[in-house]
């Protein structure tokens, strides 16, 4: 994990969120100091979920999902300065998320996606438009993002991408070929 991050910012992700869905809080707080030692100046650092370990790491910002956190409650916790994103898969979502004070909101699953186990209904590309007519935030379009589909996503109204599949065989080439794509 730890030198794929490296790669991938290296290659000149300029934001990585750690994700760890089944390690226990001392396990991912250790996991989030030492990426934080690695990549501090370089990427921003992004906590999924966890509003308590982003303070504690000292991370930048926090990712919540529909079952997390409010938005506002996770402002609570984490300040003004730190950045805040929120997971939508529907219009309804979309405008909800757009009243709060997320920094940004990410929208899918735009298409298929294996990294989770239980995903929401796909949005397609269309959800990614409808999304961007409710909202001025900032849209990241998450779900099945690959080399092939992404410069799509943005052209439909994305302002950037998540990735998880594509990057891990060789996390700084294929971030290198993302950001070609999309540059």
């Amino acid at each position: 994990m730890f030198r794929a991050a490296e790669d991938l910012a290296a290659a000149g992700v300029g934001l990585i969120q750690y994700r760890n869905k089944s390690g226990n809080a001392r396990q991912m707080l250790d996991h989030a100091r030492e990426l934080k030692l690695r990549l501090a100046t370089s990427v921003k650092l992004i906590m999924n979920d966890r509003a308590d370990l982003v303070l504690v790491a000292e991370f930048d910002g926090v990712h919540v999902g529909q079952d997390d956190l409010s938005p506002e409650g996770v402002r609570g916790i984490i300040g003004d300065a730190l950045w805040l994103g929120v997971s939508t898969h529907n219009p309804e979502q979309v405008r909800e998320a757009d009243q709060t004070s997320a920094d940004y909101i990410a929208v899918g699953p735009v298409f298929a996606t294996a990294s989770k186990t239980n995903p929401d209904p796909v949005i397609g590309l269309e959800g990614v438009r409808r999304a961007r007519e409710l909202t001025r935030k900032p849209l990241v379009a998450i779900g099945g993002i690959k080399r092939a589909n992404c410069r799509s996503v943005i052209d439909a109204g994305a302002d950037s991408v998540a990735v998880i599949s594509d990057l891990i065989r060789e996390p700084g080439k294929s971030a290198e070929a993302f950001l070609r794509i999309l540059g």
